[in-house]
């Protein structure tokens, strides 16, 4: 189609429909499953790569705008992947009899774990019946008692000994209240002070040697009996080791022996047999005593023996039920979900831990396969980033408390052993996030060298487009959705290439595309249609734009009412109808805007009142500043420009960016130069560069649309129209109804591609090309445009001579009544 600018398009240039015949089917029914979103080689490619290699930092992050499909894009590939590698160990965490402040982790062949776990817990179960049986048995009763009874003739031949040497020196043993003393006797009978004083001295002293004696003999028997006593002991506790372990082997050889192909567990059965034999008494029942109140009683009643607390395994990660590498992903990536935690338990008012209150984060059940994270969500919690870092980079899962990690508190606490990492993780979030990352933090690029990269749109050939239409069709399979029509599977793809905003394109956004389909469906219910036409499809279309357009219909309605001043008919100097695009939500709308210029005598000055005021961003004000050196340079080459020009856009309230209007604005103020009005029944949209050319700009349909709306409900004329960038016909995608007006000839759309075009068609004149002495012809626009800048010229001149002549004059009569005085 040949496009001639400044001409009005044809209603074909306007929409490119898509051939529902040439899809090559009737039905999405007959389509098969698509497994990979279409048009995204690049992204499957980095992904493919990242997953196979096996080097440290080959992470990946998938960037792409929201709505590409690439977290489902992720899952299913990685399940793929992942289905094809072995399934990884289990991981346990067991009580460290040398540091308990230090649990040990152990590895097992995956889905041995619970099976290890449940083995323990009924060893420890029969230890607690077969313990206390062998304990109370009367072999084990009646040994101990041997034990017991020889220490107590031993400790009484010890006192007899010493009490039949005191009757040999008739000396009396008395048992008193502050312990054993020794009376001198006489025909049996204890001696009082007053008889003992009467004895011969010589006689007293004696009594007094032998009692020192004696008494000396008792001491040496008393400080014995800690020693009999302990030895006593030790052979009370050789015996219990002997009939513990005896009872304990029993129980635990056939677990040894079911586990002898995993010797780290077999080691910890070892040490667990040793502990249990020197801490017997953790499976005894207490000796009667004063009960605990109740209260208290009631709390060690609700809880788990102390020997099951011990001996337990905790069970971190178990994989008995899966098939392949694990794929995780992780909807909260806080630090405690992620890095794992160490929970608390209350007990009579404090707050305790052991090692079977460790929890798994994210990072350990995705050991030895892949985690997939959100980027915005990981950067929302504090310290989530900072200690997936420190996992990649020292391969290893060690779990602490945040608080611990950023150092608030310095209770003591666990410190599990650490678990070796081996993880692939993916990231999946929008770009801006991958290109702060990569500026701001060094680390990432190390951690992260693989970038899945989603393309925002597809070129629309029949392969794509098909592709779009089977992933749809796979869409309605796995949703129990109705069948599309190969009109209504059309239709979706031209509102796909609509919303990208280019005729040639489609967009990536299968979200969108997924959502219409299901209103869709819901539409062909309330219809009663087994299939989903392009009828259907239209009216969803139609209802989320009815949905999201309130506020689009208040502004059309205060244009209508004049509280907003856009005319559409007649003619003005120096005005001129811009076109703005509104976003809002998923909603975007084209709102016409007045744009006006005056000029008057100055420096060469352009004024941007947007700017001036704080309310133009920095793309309207270079815009503006091109402006300036266009008009220098297009129409006066040999003078100083002298004007002083402002720009406005009237009633507007918000603030301005973009270089889109600057078409707009070169008109307005070409129309003020040459004092030329301007047919307000014609909007104009465009940027310009600093030679007069068009540029192409973005939201070219819903400006077109926004400008139609407002003419249709005022009455189309068949005068108005709107002048887009010639550039930007390719993109084009009107409504339907835009599309019946133009073909009536009721308005149009026409393709500029220099200024000289737009200004021909918004003032009737023809803007005139220089001959070959550099001139304008007469009459043209443009010669109407040099002949005021040249006007304006010569009046700043001629304003600089006569201040200048002026001055002179004042000096010299200054001078003169110098000299006179």
């Amino acid at each position: 189609m040949e496009l001639i600018p400044g001409k009005p398009l044809s209603a074909n240039a306007l929409y490119t429909r898509c051939d529902a015949g040439a899809l090559g089917f009737d039905s999405t029914a007959e389509l098969e499953d698509l497994g990979e979103i279409p048009g995204q080689d690049r992204a499957l490619e980095a992904i493919r790569f990242a997953t196979e290699i096996d080097v440290d930092g080959h992470n990946v992050y998938v960037l792409g705008p929201p709505g590409s499909g690439r977290h489902v894009f992720v899952r299913r590939f990685l399940e793929q992947k992942a289905a094809q590698r072995p399934v990884p160990q289990d991981w346990c965490y067991v009580y460290n009899f040398d540091d308990p402040r230090q649990p040990r982790a152990l590895a097992l062949p995956s889905g041995r774990s619970k099976e290890l776990r449940i083995d323990v817990e009924q060893v420890i179960a029969d230890a607690q019946t077969a313990l206390p049986a062998a304990f109370e048995s009367e072999d084990f009763q009646s040994q101990r008692e041997s034990i017991t009874e020889e220490f107590k003739d031993a400790q009484e031949q010890a006192f007899k000994e010493v009490e039949e040497e005191a009757k040999a020196q008739d000396i009396g043993v008395i048992q008193t209240p502050t312990g054993i003393a020794f009376v001198p006797v006489r025909k049996g009978e204890a001696l009082g002070t007053e008889e003992f004083k009467k004895l011969p001295e010589k006689e007293q002293q004696k009594f007094h040697d032998d009692i020192a004696q004696l008494t000396k003999r008792l001491q040496q028997v008393m400080r014995s009996t800690p020693k009999r006593a302990r030895e006593m002991r030790q052979k009370v506790r050789k015996l219990e080791r002997d009939v513990a372990s005896m009872a304990v082997t029993g129980l635990l050889d056939e677990l040894l022996q079911k586990y002898q192909d995993v010797p780290a567990v077999v080691e910890h059965l070892g040490h667990m047999q040793n502990d249990i034999v020197e801490n017997v008494r953790l499976f005894l029942r207490p000796a009667d005593g004063p009960e605990a109140p109740a209260p208290i009683q009631q709390v060690m009643e609700s809880k788990e023996s102390a020997a099951m607390r011990r001996y337990s395994i905790n069970v971190l990660v178990d994989r008995s039920e899966e098939q392949g590498a694990p794929v995780v992903v992780a909807d909260k990536p806080s630090f405690a979900d992620l890095i794992g935690r160490i929970e608390h338990e209350s007990e009579f008012g404090s707050l305790v831990t052991n090692f079977s209150l460790i929890r798994a984060g994210a990072l350990h059940r995705a050991n030895g396969g892949f985690l997939v994270l959100d980027v915005e969500k990981l950067l929302t919690y504090p310290q989530a980033w900072d200690g997936l870092k420190r996992v990649l980079k020292s391969r290893e899962l060690r779990i602490r408390s945040l608080a611990d990690d950023i150092g608030l508190i310095s209770t003591v606490s666990l410190e599990p052993e650490p678990i070796p990492a081996d993880i692939k993780v993916v990231m999946v979030g929008q770009r801006i996030y991958y290109y702060l990352l990569e500026q701001y933090d060094p680390e990432f690029s190390e951690l992260f060298k693989v970038a899945a990269d989603f393309e925002d749109q597809l070129t629309r050939d029949a392969d794509n487009q098909l592709g779009v239409v089977r992933w749809l069709a796979t869409t309605i399979r796995r949703e129990g959705l109705r069948h599309m029509n190969s009109s209504g599977a059309a239709r979706l793809l031209e509102e796909s290439a609509r919303q990208v905003g280019d005729s040639e394109r489609l967009s990536t956004d299968i979200r969108r595309a997924s959502d219409l389909l299901r209103e869709a469906h819901y539409w062909a219910g309330r219809r009663g249609s087994e299939l989903i036409g392009a009828e259907e499809v239209q009216l969803a279309i139609d209802s989320r734009i009815r949905r999201g357009s309130r506020v689009r219909d208040r502004m059309q309605e205060e244009l209508l009412r004049e509280t907003f001043v856009v005319e559409t008919e007649g003619e003005r100097t120096g005005q001129v109808n811009g076109l703005a695009v509104l976003q809002l939500g998923e909603v975007a709308f084209g709102r016409p805007q007045r744009i006006t210029a005056t000029v008057t005598l100055g420096s060469g000055e352009v004024i941007d009142i947007e700017r001036e005021v704080k309310l133009g961003g920095p793309l309207h004000s270079k815009g503006v500043l091109i402006l300036s050196g266009f008009l220098s340079s297009y129409y006066l080459t040999d003078r100083p420009l002298s004007l002083s020009a402002s720009l406005v856009f009237e009633q507007s309230y918000g603030g301005v960016d973009g270089d889109s209007a600057s078409a707009a604005e070169l008109c307005a103020l070409a129309s003020a130069l040459a004092r030329v009005p301007l047919k307000q029944s014609l909007s104009i949209t465009g940027s310009v560069d600093q030679h007069g050319r068009i540029q192409a700009i973005g939201g070219v349909n819903e400006k077109i649309e926004g400008f139609f709306d407002l003419c249709q409900r005022r009455g189309l004329s068949g005068e108005q129209g709107v002048l887009i960038p010639q550039a930007n016909v390719k993109h084009l995608m009107l409504r339907s109804d835009v599309i019946a007006a133009v073909e009536a000839g009721r308005f149009q759309v026409y393709p500029v591609s220099h200024v000289d075009q737009a200004l021909t068609l918004l003032t009737g004149l023809p803007a005139g090309e220089r001959d070959d002495q550099g001139e304008f012809p007469e009459g043209s626009l443009n010669r109407r445009i040099c002949e005021r800048l040249a006007e304006l010229a010569d009046q700043r001149r001629s304003f600089s001579n006569k201040s200048g002549s002026g001055s002179a004059s004042n000096d010299e009569g200054e001078n003169h009544g110098g000299e006179t005085t």
